[in-house]
């Protein structure tokens, strides 16, 4: 598979979330992977906190730099075409990584 969309805003559940959102596609297949957390502002309800959404954010933009630097890109968008091994627990993504070895 190929990524044939990377991005990074709204999305997520209702697109009430921020954080960067991937498409992988191959011809027949497709799936989509989103990491962020809530954009909405938090009411005194909520089961996180201000702390813990800009700790995921963190991890989040962490997370994103480790797989620029492996796809050697320097942007967001550069992402698209990188090819990516996707693996699936019955229909549903469990895991996916930067085929580095063909880059």
């Amino acid at each position: 598979m190929k990524i044939s969309r990377a991005e990074f805003g709204y999305g997520g559940y209702q697109d009430a979330m921020v954080g960067v959102d991937f498409t992988f596609s191959s011809p027949g297949c497709g799936c989509g992977d989103f990491w962020g957390t809530w954009a909405i502002e938090r009411s005194e309800h909520a089961k996180w906190t201000e702390q813990s959404r800009i700790d995921t954010l963190g991890g989040v933009v962490m997370r994103l730099a480790k797989i620029l630097d492996q796809a050697k890109k320097r942007h967001v968008g550069e992402l698209v075409g990188v090819p990516v091994e996707v693996t699936f627990e019955g229909n549903a993504l469990k895991s996916w990584r930067v085929l580095t070895e063909v880059i």
